[in-house]
């Protein structure tokens, strides 16, 4: 059955190893995933289950040993190198637990890359990395650098360049473990509100229990596998908080 218009990412028995011979080991065994529009995922499970795995071959900076990726209606395992490069600088957003600002760039340097890699012109494109600093509270830090920031203003910046291009998928490695817990939940409500619009789609990899309530769906995760992809109902958010 073919996905259906409302589904940002559909992902069939998708197995993944690593390493050779006696010493491979199999991250992913035959995983089925799917994520839809105007949700926010969250991806769980132990450490070593294949979460961060499959998140990368959603991403297209991984590519499986077997099975079929749709990623916003576009089949990643059928596409040139180039192609998925040129995909995911158009589509994706990304957000990573240890921000990765650059730190010899002020922040609408930072917050402008996305644009640059996407040919659009310098000017152009800080205006709308300052446009979007603003969405995300900093406004009038611009030309701030990452060390003048808080941790947690440091996340907002990567979430402004994260969503600077306009993409569609917006995924992100546990981009709470390393923040408090008021912002932690602050970033996570800005995610939320990411995934309201009905053309995006964010998925989260965490560990940290204190963000499942944000959740519209979960996939729990366990030696490869997706055990379950289901509503976040308050039985399914009991059950996760034990």
């Amino acid at each position: 059955m073919p996905p259906s218009p409302t589904t940002a990412v559909a992902a069939f028995r998708i197995t993944k190893g690593f390493g050779s011979g006696a010493a491979r080991t199999m991250a992913l065994k035959g995983a089925d995933f799917t994520a839809a529009l105007g949700e926010l995922q969250l991806i769980v499970g132990p450490s070593g289950c294949g979460k961060t795995t499959l998140l990368s071959i959603i991403a297209g900076t991984l590519v499986p040993d077997e099975g079929k990726v749709l990623v916003l209606g576009e089949e990643l395992t059928q596409m040139s190198k180039g192609r998925v490069t040129d995909f995911r600088r158009r589509n994706i957003g990304f957000i990573f637990q240890q921000f990765n600002l650059i730190p010899t760039l002020t922040l609408v340097e930072n917050a402008s890359v996305p644009l640059l890699l996407n040919g659009v012109p310098r000017s152009k494109a800080e205006r709308a990395a300052n446009a979007m600093l603003e969405q995300v509270g900093l406004a009038g830090r611009g030309q701030n650098y990452p060390r003048q920031l808080s941790g947690g203003q440091q996340q907002r910046v990567a979430i402004a360049r994260a969503l600077v291009h306009d993409p569609r998928l917006v995924i992100c490695d546990e981009p709470t473990s390393a923040l408090d817990r008021e912002t932690g939940h602050s970033v996570m409500g800005l995610l939320k509100e990411v995934a309201r619009k009905a053309d995006r789609s964010v998925i989260v990899v965490t560990h940290d229990p204190r963000v499942y309530d944000f959740a519209d769906r979960i996939a729990e995760m366990e030696d490869g596998r997706v055990l379950t992809n289901q509503l976040a109902s308050p039985e399914t958010l009991h059950a996760l908080h034990g």
